[in-house]
């Protein structure tokens, strides 16, 4: 009876620690009407309240690459908000996967969750089997944003067989590029949220109150990982994992590398000059 009890606490508990989770993506998702991009965080039969739209009548198909810290992620709001096209993230499948109950995960994100816990790299299949239980999302009249997905060369040669069986080809690839230094002081400045993993910065964009997460009233602290040291560590990891990935691209006419220097604003009209055009 005491392990039943448990067992439901800690279930409960497990809920109760996803809510600012997802308090946190609704406030980043806006007003009530945006989509909440449901088809690409549950997969199976789950509907987006608001799919995306084309206001320039044109259908976007991107890949977004850039090292942790160059700005991607607002970067990836922005091309959303003013191309139409949805973002399609695969880090925040496996977030929202934590707080999907038993039953919700399809077996390729069961599988991945297996590699999650243990704090291991979910294989390459798995992933490639996770993207195409959402090609429907690929497929969407109004475009994708990719990010996160592919890492790989493999990745992004699977990648390329299932878009041309469906005849959905990618218009670019963005690589936003900044100097090492730059990635330092922006990452050592970051501040994540302890509940709802929100992100902060000291100086480019600090909480209301000092230290208090905005979204959860949860603490703001400096993740081990973005310390300068560890920030050095990782870079030279990204650059030697995804230097491949840049070259085939690079072969495929589709880079397009962008300086991550400036304003967000100034990056994304950047991004505009270079690769929308």
């Amino acid at each position: 009876m005491k392990e039943h009890f448990l067992s439901i606490r800690a279930s409960r508990l497990e809920k109760e620690r996803c809510l600012p989770y997802l308090a946190c993506m609704s406030a980043k998702q806006g007003v009530a009407s945006k989509n909440d991009r449901m088809a690409w965080l549950k997969g199976s039969d789950a509907v987006c309240s608001d799919p995306p739209f084309s206001p320039a009548g044109r259908i976007w198909r991107l890949v977004l690459l850039g090292a942790p810290g160059v700005g991607k992620g607002t970067q990836a709001e922005l091309l959303s908000d003013r191309l139409g096209a949805c973002q399609l993230s695969t880090g925040d499948i496996f977030r929202a996967a934590k707080c999907l109950g038993e039953g919700e995960r399809s077996p390729a994100l069961e599988a991945a969750m297996h590699y999650m816990v243990r704090g291991d790299l979910v294989p390459d299949e798995i992933v490639l089997g996770i993207v195409q239980e959402r090609m429907r999302c690929l497929r969407c009249c109004g475009g994708f944003l990719l990010d996160g997905f592919p890492r790989t060369v493999a990745q992004a040669k699977a990648l390329e067989n299932l878009l041309k069986k469906e005849n959905v080809p990618l218009t670019a690839v963005l690589n936003y590029e900044l100097p090492i230094d730059q990635i330092v002081a922006r990452l050592s400045g970051r501040r994540t949220c302890s509940r709802c993993k929100a992100v902060f910065h000291v100086t480019n964009m600090p909480p209301r109150v000092k230290g208090v997460c905005d979204h959860c009233g949860g603490e703001l602290i400096q993740r081990e990982d973005d310390r300068p040291e560890s920030v050095r560590v990782r870079m030279e990891a990204y650059e030697k994992s995804t230097r491949p990935l840049i070259d085939f691209y690079q072969k495929r006419g589709l880079l397009v590398s962008i300086k991550a220097e400036g304003s967000p604003e100034e990056i994304y009209q950047r991004t505009r000059s270079l690769a929308l055009a």
